[in-house]
This record gives C-alpha cells, structure tokens and sequence, in this order.
C-alpha cells in the first residue's frame, strides 16, 4: 500500500529529543532537537504535508548546548523548553530553560529551496527553571490541559513546580520536594497526568516509580522495583485514569493500575535492548508506540486493557432490521492483545517515539544518527477501529 509507505528525514547531527508541537491541532508537525559537541546545536521544525508524502521544514538555533530533552507548550505554538547540558566550572551540568519560536515561523512558513542559505533564526530565551544549584535537569514536563502556565522540571533528586509569569519570561518556583533514602536518588522521567484535574505526576528514578500530588508535593504510590533495571519513561492512558505504562532497561514494556501496584496488569517482552520510550495514542488507547536500542519502533495493540476492550460496541438498537445480529456474533470473543507492526527503518538506538497532535493515526520515531521516520497505523486496522 503506497500510502502507509515511511517518510525519512535525515537531520545532519545526532539526535535524541523529539515532541509533536502539542497546541497544533491543524498541521502535523514535530520538533526535534539536535546533539552536536562541535557545532551550533538546532532545533528542527518538521512539518509534514500529509497529501504529498512530504517533509518541509525550518531550522532555529540552540546555541545553548546539546539537547536532551524538549517539550512543547500546550497551549502556546511558538513556546517550547529545553534540556540541555551546558559546562560550568569545569562541570557538564543539565540546565533547563523556556523558549520561543520567532513569529515569523509560528503559523508554519517554510524554507523555500532559493532561501535554504539565509542565516538560521536564533530561538528567543524566555526564561530558565531554576539555577544549576538543584542539580542537572532531566526532563521538563507541561501541564497537560493547563495555559501554559505551569511545568514541572524534575533536576537530580528534586520535583520542582514552576509559574511562569509575565508571557513565560520569569518562572517563579511554586513548590517543590526531594526524593529521600538510600540508593540512586535522581529522576530520569517524569510525565503530568491529564486526569485527576492534572494533580498528579508520575515520576521515575533508578528501577522505581512513583506519583505525586501537586497540590502537597507529597506521594501518593510507589512502585519499588518497577523495573529490573532503570526505568526510561512513563506515559498515562489517555482515557483511563488509573492507567500508566512504563518502559525500561529490562527489555519491557509494562502497564500498571495506580490503585494496586503490587504487580503490573500487563508485561510486554518484545524488545530484545533497552526500551526507551512508550506512548499511548491520544485517541484510541489500545495503540501503544515503544522504540528501543534494538533499533525497533514496535505498535502494539493493547485492546485487553483499552477502554474498549470489546472492541467497538455496537448496540443492539442502533441496528436496523436488516442488520439484525447473527447469533455467531453475539458471543464474539474480545480481541487479543497483539503485536500490530515492527518497524525497522532505523539502524542506530530509537530514543524517542511519540504521536502526532493533528492525525491520531500518524507517529514519528528519532533514532541517535540523526534519523526521523513518519508512519501511519495500517490502514486496515484503522478502519477496523473506526468501524
């Protein structure tokens, strides 16, 4: 099928950073931040024309530092934060700061071929999430639903709430918490809940997880030994609350009920390296993305713990006479967890996965060469889902 064909992009550094530019429900478009030692460090804006099959895109400068981590604001297009590291006595330490896109780019005006040689845009600074003291910042997430206002940046052993104030140009530090106790004792994920009015986040550092309370800055569970090895990311079902994923070094990928954390409701064993990022689609939560340093994006179909789990209901009612249910149908039997596809257009670690903002049936995936690939779900099982 030519349209579920991949889409290849080739960024000219090496890369681990990517987030689809959440507040853009329109066009499909991702960020994508760049890892150079020797060079201007970018950040790509890749807009993806879905009728031709093809990628334009723009490049702002990050002279700040290689990127580690980005995140696009969710409620402000041209607002975005970055990890980055950045050397300071003689010490690399991870520093975190909020930014803007210049106007000019924001509605997605793109490079043309006899433009491609003007100098490349500067991101603006708007503001940076605390000073190094609290350690080096491992990820910076946003308020799911919120305005933009507030983000969480989880730096060494420390959660920090951040306000930002005066259009993002000053972050006033709301709250904050420490991790206590013996062993490794610094986050290395983290993820804002969309449920629970956004009062919880969840957190992971060494082979644990744990959640928390916003309001308190206290936590509210703990799953000890998550993971048999380092936990490398989280996400929440979009669409049932208690529900959370989590991936890691272990090769798995396993799916936990926050109310009963004593053993995951599900465990998925098809990587053969360490996994480094899982996502739920927003829209259709039995669709889960992972990439891996197998090189490997794997789409799973996890109807068993979906919120339809039956699949797509149809009621009894809502059929006409000539439809009437065949007896066969009634006792259907739900459908099984499966592996919908591997993806292997990648040759080097696949550090990040996640879903476009605008087309709940596209995804793209970045691996460390530099590599970003666009996918859609096969088309047969998005009828089947919709249908």
């Amino acid at each position: 099928m030519e349209d579920d064909a991949p889409v290849i992009y080739g960024l000219e550094f090496q890369a681990r950073a990517l987030t689809p530019q959440t507040a853009e429900t329109d066009a499909i478009r991702f960020l994508v931040g760049t890892q150079s030692l020797k060079y201007d460090n970018q950040i790509h804006i890749i807009d993806f024309d879905d009728e031709n099959n093809v990628i334009n895109k723009n490049v702002l400068l990050h002279q700040a530092g290689e990127i580690w981590h980005v995140s696009a604001s969710p409620a402000d297009k041209g607002v975005l934060a970055t990890c980055y590291n950045k050397t300071a006595d003689g010490k690399v330490v991870t520093c975190a700061a909020v930014w803007r896109m210049p106007a000019e780019l924001e509605p997605g005006g793109h490079e043309s071929p006899e433009d491609a040689a003007s100098p490349a845009h500067a991101l603006e600074l708007l503001c940076h999430l605390g000073p190094a003291a609290h350690g080096s910042t491992a990820c910076v997430a946003w308020e799911p639903a919120g305005d933009g206002k507030r983000v969480i940046s989880l730096a060494d052993n420390h959660i920090l709430l951040w306000d930002l104030q005066e259009s993002s140009s000053q972050a006033v530090l709301a709250s904050s918490a420490s991790l206590e106790g013996k062993g490794q004792l610094k986050f290395t994920t983290g993820r804002w809940s969309p449920h629970h009015n956004c009062t919880q986040v969840a957190t992971a550092n060494d082979t644990a997880v744990r959640g928390w309370d916003t309001r308190t800055m206290s936590q509210i569970y703990c799953i000890e030994s998550a993971h048999g090895q380092l936990v490398r990311d989280l996400d929440f079902n979009p669409n049932k609350q208690y529900y959370l994923a989590s991936c890691g070094d272990d090769c798995r990928v396993k799916f936990w009920d926050t109310r009963n954390v004593t053993e995951p409701i599900k465990t998925l064993e098809e990587h053969s390296h360490w996994v480094w990022s899982v996502r739920y689609n927003h829209s259709h939560d039995q669709l889960v993305l992972t990439g891996s340093s197998d090189s490997r994006v794997i789409l799973s179909n996890m109807v068993s713990i979906s919120s339809e789990p039956f699949g797509h209901l149809v009621d009894d009612d809502d059929l006409s006479d000539q439809e009437e249910r065949r007896p066969e149908e009634k006792s259907q039997e739900p459908p099984q967890d499966s592996v919908i596809a591997t993806y292997e257009e990648h040759e080097d670690s696949v550090y990040a996965v996640d879903w476009s903002s605008a087309d709940p049936w596209l995804f793209a995936s970045l691996s460390y060469d530099g590599r970003l690939v666009i996918n859609r779900v096969p088309r047969a099982l998005k009828y089947h889902i919709l249908l």
